[in-house]
């Protein structure tokens, strides 16, 4: 592929161009015309007035692009290709690559300010994904996870809608957490036991409401403020806020 620009300052990059993909050299294409005005201005002398034409003389006696044009030219053929490089690496067009670079950096940003709001209030904790994985693995620390595991269990099982999925999830949350020597079993009172063994038999979505209340008061007043102070918190919670300072500073 030639240089479509004689006498082109940047004629190694557009030598280039003949490795690019496809879309890359139709947007080379729609660039030609301007980097030709840039250049040669070939229209004005039949547009403009005589200082347009004397303009157009000189370029014909020998004076090509001068050296603000030139670096125009340039300008834009580095631009051109360091985008077309980016689609080249990444397999998509750049502005999808910007894009995608974009909602990443607000994802970051968003996920510091998610650290930050677990310390207001345990339900900050329990309403983010990222906030619930990070208690759990808090929790295993403690080798109390049974007691998130049984709340998100509970969780799962009040979205259920089919009454025959819903009376088997009941029996097997009740066998795994609830009942006596259950093989993870919760730290709830007896009479909250056999109130939720009771409601096995008719079993709708609220079935396990007390003892899932009564899971979420122990982890909120017992294990939630370890979880404040714990190492892993505190290191979290001290990045993020750096982040935050970082952004306020370059804005």
């Amino acid at each position: 592929m030639s240089c479509w620009m004689p006498g082109c300052p940047a004629l190694s990059m557009c030598r280039g161009l003949a490795a690019l993909p496809i879309t890359c050299l139709e947007r080379a294409k729609d660039l030609k015309s301007r980097l030709g005005i840039l250049l040669h201005k070939p229209e004005l002398g039949h547009r403009s007035g005589s200082s347009s034409k004397l303009q157009l003389g000189s370029r014909r006696r020998g004076d090509s692009a001068g050296p603000a044009e030139k670096g125009s030219s340039e300008h834009l053929l580095k631009n051109l290709l360091d985008s077309c490089h980016m689609e080249m690496r990444s397999g998509e067009p750049s502005g999808k690559v910007k894009e995608r670079e974009e909602r990443g950096k607000r994802a970051h940003r968003n996920s510091s300010q998610e650290v930050l709001e677990w310390r207001e209030s345990f339900d900050q904790l329990l309403k983010s994904k990222s906030g619930v994985n990070a208690f759990h693995t808090f929790l295993k620390t403690e080798f109390s996870e049974e007691n998130l595991d049984f709340w998100l269990a509970c969780e799962d099982f009040k979205k259920t809608r089919s009454k025959t999925k819903l009376a088997s999830k009941a029996n097997r949350i009740f066998e795994e957490f609830v009942q006596n020597e259950a093989p993870r079993e919760v730290n709830i009172d007896h009479e909250t036991r056999e109130i939720t063994r009771k409601n096995l038999s008719g079993a709708t979505s609220a079935c396990f409401n007390e003892a899932q209340a009564k899971t979420r008061t122990l982890m909120e007043k017992d294990s939630y403020p370890r979880f404040l102070k714990s190492a892993s918190y505190q290191d979290m919670s001290r990045q993020a806020a750096s982040r935050g300072t970082s952004k306020r500073s370059h804005t």
